[in-house]
């Protein structure tokens, strides 16, 4: 692996990446680690995975008024020669920064009507499928969504609607990825895994409920999110699989739920969140860890491979970036990566982003199709766009 060619050892006092590959890993790599079929819509066409190695690294901490600038010499294997090629490319950096601040962007365009893969009762029809599939033992729960697509003017500013996004739906696993025309944007609130030293932890979210402006009605939706009997049911189903995913590659009894369906609200939903933690094998690394467990279970269901089998027949159109992963992995060997969801890919003139979630024995379809649109509801202000009669 290119990676394994320049080793680093961590510096436990700097930020976690410090140099490596950063990218996505698209949902659709699961053809390529399980033999599946592919959808019968192809969507952009994007490679399954694009990933850039990074020999520096700029990393800022907003809250404390910090910046780091991480050069670590590579590609150079020679040691006085990386210690100069670090010097200097940490030189050009801070001198980068020194320099005039780019003009502030403003809000981005508007974009066009939306469309999307479903209409209303098209989706209400297909999570009805899915309970009909798992009312017969198919599965016990599959995650379900629908695509949004539009045109977006010539005008149309990628950096500026990733910062009106960041403003409008903070997350803590958001990330902006920029090459050529291609652009994804994501505020994922959902980390998938991180790795740091031998420890391994992920994230899983099941279970949502929009919020309210109202205060009152927003604690009492709160309230009936963690008393909710499907909610919960769909949070512990996903967190048995992600148990049963890490206790491949760590090791023995070191698999542990230390959170379980813990409330989180953020901008126009509560989630419940639980933590699973694992410590990793000796003979594993961050590319197994991946492998082991891609994509997340908490956006296929369980069984996995039932549920992607029945999301590619229901779907039909590649889910790409989203619902894989975006993240890094470092040459520390350090790895943190999200869930793909909430996220927006922009190539050229066109955008694209899906909503859904996961379905069980007790789902409603009707409050299924409107929990999606909540989902979608800060990517819609994002882009300036109402839904409303779009679909």
């Amino acid at each position: 692996m290119l990676l394994a060619k320049y080793p680093q050892e961590n510096r436990p006092d700097l930020p976690p990446f410090q140099g490596g590959a950063a990218g996505y890993f698209a949902y659709d790599m699961n053809r390529t680690l399980e033999r599946l079929s592919a959808p019968a819509i192809a969507g952009l066409g994007l490679p399954q995975s694009i990933l850039h190695f990074y020999d520096v690294v700029i990393s800022f901490d907003h809250r404390d008024n910090k910046c780091w600038i991480v050069s670590t010499g590579w590609p150079e294997q020679d040691r006085v020669r990386r210690s100069e090629r670090a010097r200097r490319r940490g030189d050009e950096f801070a001198a980068l920064l020194a320099g005039p601040k780019a003009p502030q962007k403003g809000c981005p365009s508007k974009a066009g009507a939306w469309r999307s893969n479903f209409s209303r009762e098209g989706y209400i029809a297909a999570v009805q499928r899915v309970i009909d599939l798992i009312l017969a033992g198919d599965v016990f729960q599959t995650n379900i969504a629908q695509r949004f697509s539009a045109r977006l003017s010539t005008s149309f500013d990628p950096l500026a609607f990733y910062c009106q996004l960041r403003s409008l739906n903070p997350a803590p696993f958001a990330a902006l990825l920029r090459w050529g025309k291609l652009t994804i944007a994501s505020s994922s609130p959902e980390r998938f895994l991180k790795l740091e030293g031998r420890q391994v932890e992920t994230r899983p979210i099941k279970g949502t409920i929009s919020r309210s402006p109202d205060s009152k009605e927003d604690h009492r939706r709160a309230a009936v999110l963690l008393t909710s009997e499907k909610d919960h049911a769909e949070n512990t189903m996903i967190v048995d699989l992600l148990r049963n995913d890490l206790s491949r590659v760590c090791t023995a009894h070191s698999v542990e739920v230390p959170a379980l369906c813990n409330l989180e609200s953020y901008a126009s939903v509560h989630h419940l969140v639980s933590i699973v933690t694992g410590k990793l094998a000796g003979d594993e690394d961050a590319v197994s860890l991946l492998r082991a467990c891609f994509p997340g279970g908490s956006i296929t269901g369980a069984p996995k491979l039932r549920s992607m089998q029945i999301i590619t027949e229901i779907e039909r159109v590649a889910r790409e970036v989203y619902c894989g992963a975006i993240g890094f992995i470092g040459f520390n060997g350090h790895m943190d990566t999200n869930i793909a969801i909430r996220t927006v890919t922009i190539d050229g003139d066109l955008a694209l982003f899906h909503a859904g979630g996961g379905i069980t024995a007790l789902s409603e379809p009707e409050a299924e199709y409107e929990e999606t649109l909540a989902k979608a509801e800060r990517i819609f202000d994002a882009f300036g766009s109402e839904p409303a009669g779009a679909f």
